[in-house]
């Protein structure tokens, strides 16, 4: 058997915690091989060993057969290694040219010469069809190209061992299709992919074999075709896992939050990024705004919490105009915010857990006293919420946010938007990144809120869970609602048709906006 990749008895530990466990990993040449776990298991730990930014404490890594010692990324390239991070690794006010060529650039007489460099570009992305634009600005461009830079990055290195560090996290169901016809290409093109997910369906579709992780352990290798997507959440999770979650029927209440002709003028190209946007949220019910990524969703929910003006329209909660309310205000008064981004909006990444928990809170008479912090009380409560929401990390309380894993960074945000007894929770791509056990969870919460009477609106690219967890959805495409339906009638394949802009539903003709 040629293996490309051996990383044998891999150990790695941080500050109260055994990331890596003795792990062995053997990924045949030709191959995507699937590295399967919850978040937390140690996958991005043992790939970054892989990649040189961490140094494990006891192990051999083989490459091609020889004993290698990788002490950095540099080292990882020049045996072919390359990665794309679960967090891209690109500066957003470069180009995508530059970004490519970043560290590996032709000088000639003290001059950057970028002919070859982008002759060479121009030809990788024809070649596996990626359609990227070099000269574009990277913080303009969608997260999906983002992922393509990333991507021609390792093949600008020529590197023949390719790591997917949670590929798919942030794209929508159309460029997620795009990214597994690029990853068949490349094992044609003769490379190797080790592919970190927790998304059985992808790995059902593209993967050869897969090892599972858990709680930093090796589980067992399996083939792909052999085994069922049950088997191996029983292998990542330990348990049985709940695929379909039982929802009673919704028991509605009265509007809590009304938008009436909302319109957001686009920051980036001036047009309309929302375009006259009505509609209401009721008590007792999740409502699902669908779309694909990039159609206003965004904007909609910037403005719903605050974090950005409105050109035109009304926002009433609980028969409240908030419209020009702060953000404190909106906070304070009942309203959740699940945010897209977790590190931009979310957690401030170099405070603790403890005092993430408390970053809409900590004025509350709770957690201060004239003016002073009260740590008894914010580590109480800090343990207390750890505890309810099995929020898993290294140091409890004072670990730092940054070096949790993504799916506990998202548990510790849900944690504290449910803890404020909300009316109305706004939860944008709640299960972004998480694992089935994780996913299982947070879907049950959504229910559980929604039947306590709490108003629900969820943002969502994942048209499984869409369809599962939504008592009513709108789409949105071009800024605009383009229609309105009920998950019990409609299918996964109308529902692509609305969020394309294919199709439109009775009463939703489009309607240019009066000013």
């Amino acid at each position: 058997m040629e293996y490309v990749i051996e990383m044998l008895n891999i150990t790695k530990e941080f500050p109260g915690i055994i990331a890596n466990d003795d792990i062995t990993l053997q990924v045949q040449k030709g191959e995507i091989h699937a590295l399967l776990g919850e978040n937390g298991a140690g996958k991005s730990t043992l790939m970054s060993v892989l990649f040189g930014l961490y140094i494990p404490e006891k192990g051999t890594i083989k490459v091609k057969g020889k004993e290698v010692k990788i002490h950095n990324p540099n080292d990882a390239n020049e045996l072919g290694i390359g990665m794309v991070h679960q967090h891209f690794k690109l500066v957003h006010n470069f180009s995508v040219l530059e970004n490519i060529v970043l560290g590996v650039e032709t000088v000639k007489g003290g001059i950057l010469r970028m002919e070859d460099a982008r002759a060479k570009i121009v030809n990788l992305s024809k070649q596996y069809n990626l359609r990227i634009e070099p000269d574009s600005i990277i913080e303009d461009i969608s997260v999906g190209m983002q992922q393509r830079v990333e991507i021609l990055k390792m093949l600008y290195r020529d590197n023949d061992i390719l790591i997917f560090d949670e590929p798919t996290a942030v794209l929508t169901p159309q460029e997620i299709d795009e990214l597994m016809k690029i990853m068949r290409r490349l094992i044609e093109e003769g490379k190797s992919i080790i592919f970190i997910t927790h998304k059985l369906n992808e790995i059902k579709a593209v993967a050869d074999r897969v090892s599972v992780l858990r709680k930093g352990k090796y589980i067992g290798t399996v083939d792909v075709a052999n085994t069922s997507k049950e088997e191996m959440s029983e292998m990542m999770v330990g348990r049985k896992v709940i695929f379909e979650i039982e929802k009673g029927k919704a028991k509605i209440g009265e509007n809590v939050l009304t938008i009436r002709n909302l319109s957001i003028n686009s920051k980036v190209h001036g047009k309309s990024a929302v375009n006259n946007v009505s509609f209401d949220l009721r008590k007792g019910e999740i409502l699902c705004v669908a779309g694909i990524e990039g159609n206003g969703q965004t904007e909609l929910i910037y403005a719903l919490t605050g974090l950005l003006p409105v050109d035109g329209g009304d926002i009433y909660y609980k028969g409240e105009d908030i419209t020009h309310k702060s953000i404190r205000y909106r906070n304070s008064h009942g309203i959740s915010h699940i945010p897209e981004d977790r590190h931009k909006h979310g957690l401030v990444l170099d405070y603790t857990l403890s005092e993430n928990l408390v970053l809409q809170t900590y004025f509350l008479n709770k957690f201060q006293n004239k003016g002073f912090i009260n740590f008894k009380s914010r580590l109480k409560n800090a343990k207390a919420m750890i505890e309810q929401f099995d929020i898993r990390s290294g140091e409890g309380p004072i670990t730092l946010a940054r070096s949790m894993s993504g799916g506990n960074q998202q548990k510790a945000i849900v944690a504290r938007e449910f803890e404020k007894d909300p009316d109305v929770i706004i939860a944008v791509q709640p299960t972004r990144g998480l694992d089935v056990g994780a996913i299982e969870y947070i879907h049950t919460q959504l229910i559980k809120q929604r039947d306590m009477g709490r108003a629900v609106l969820l943002v969502s690219l994942e048209l499984s869970e869409v369809l599962g967890i939504s008592d009513r959805i709108i789409v949105m495409y071009e800024g605009e609602i383009v229609g309105a339906v009920n998950p019990s009638e409609v299918t996964q394949q109308e529902l692509g048709l609305y969020m394309s802009g294919s199709k439109r539903g009775a009463g939703y003709e489009r309607k240019e906006i009066t000013k």
